[in-house]
């Protein structure tokens, strides 16, 4: 933590404003690029002070989410990670459809306990279909092993670090204190910032694939139709011919037989 810490106050570590200042912005351009490729950004922060923010800004930037308790194996085992939503969504609809209430009161409310844990745990990440692209954590060093699963896998880890925190797995550190709510809020907030920003681009730059179809489309079609009026003068200009050709011989007919008559 060296590089982020101004000067030391007795057992206090002071941050330096500048470093965390810096690496923000390169925090927010690389999700931001991360995203306009078509990226998910994976959301984990569950301590009580980035539990409710997690929540929101997630949802606001439509990123899946973690803000209740990281399950090991989240990402390293997915395919059983995917099996346990699939019991969730099972249960949902059984409670929706009314089968769960044919059952007797013990098995209702074991199934009822099984499927609050599961949403509790699983209901963030519900729609993710694979592994994410980029993971964002609040306090590497509570989420230590969301961390060295996305290690693990080779996938870019975005995170606030404290002055007790390891930043050699980081690959985009913000020094900080993650245990202010204040700072958690405002760090979480431009996450998701960078989210919109990055959907913006993506947005912005399948709006210009369109138009360079679009005008590639017609361009096609102008050439098609110009080809098309070519050959139809072409084919007219050859008609013409023709039927001069066929008038001239049948002036020349009708003269010859003038000719014999008068003879």
């Amino acid at each position: 933590m060296a590089p982020y810490i101004l000067r030391k106050r007795g057992d206090i570590h002071i941050i330096d404003l500048k470093e965390t200042l810096y690496s923000m912005d390169d925090a927010f351009t690389f999700v931001k690029n991360t995203v306009a490729r078509g990226g998910v950004v994976l959301f984990v922060g569950t301590k009580n002070q980035a539990q409710d923010c997690i929540l929101e800004q997630a949802n606001r930037c439509g990123m899946p989410y973690v803000n209740n308790r990281w399950l090991g194996g989240m990402l390293t085992n997915f395919n059983t990670i995917k099996n346990s939503i699939k019991r969730m969504e099972t249960l949902e609809a059984q409670e929706a459809d009314g089968t769960m209430a044919k059952l007797t009161k013990k098995e209702q409310i074991l199934l009822k306990k099984e499927l609050e844990k599961l949403q509790l745990n699983l209901n963030g990440v519900r729609d993710l279909a694979k592994a994410p692209d980029c993971v964002f954590v609040v306090d590497s060093t509570r989420e230590e092993i969301a961390v060295k699963e996305a290690v693990k896998l080779g996938i870019p880890v975005v995170s606030t670090i404290d002055t007790n925190a390891d930043p050699d797995d980081i690959d985009y550190g913000i020094a900080m204190n993650d245990d202010a709510i204040a700072s958690v809020n405002m760090v979480v907030e431009l996450m998701a910032e960078a989210v919109l920003a990055g959907k913006g681009a993506m947005t912005q730059e399948a709006m210009l694939k369109e138009q360079q179809a679009k005008a590639a489309k017609e361009a096609k079609e102008a050439a098609l139709a110009s080809a098309a009026a070519k050959k139809a003068a072409k084919a007219a200009a050859a008609k013409e011919l023709v039927e001069r050709k066929a008038t001239t011989l049948k002036e020349i007919m009708k003269e010859d037989e003038a000719k014999k008559e008068e003879k």
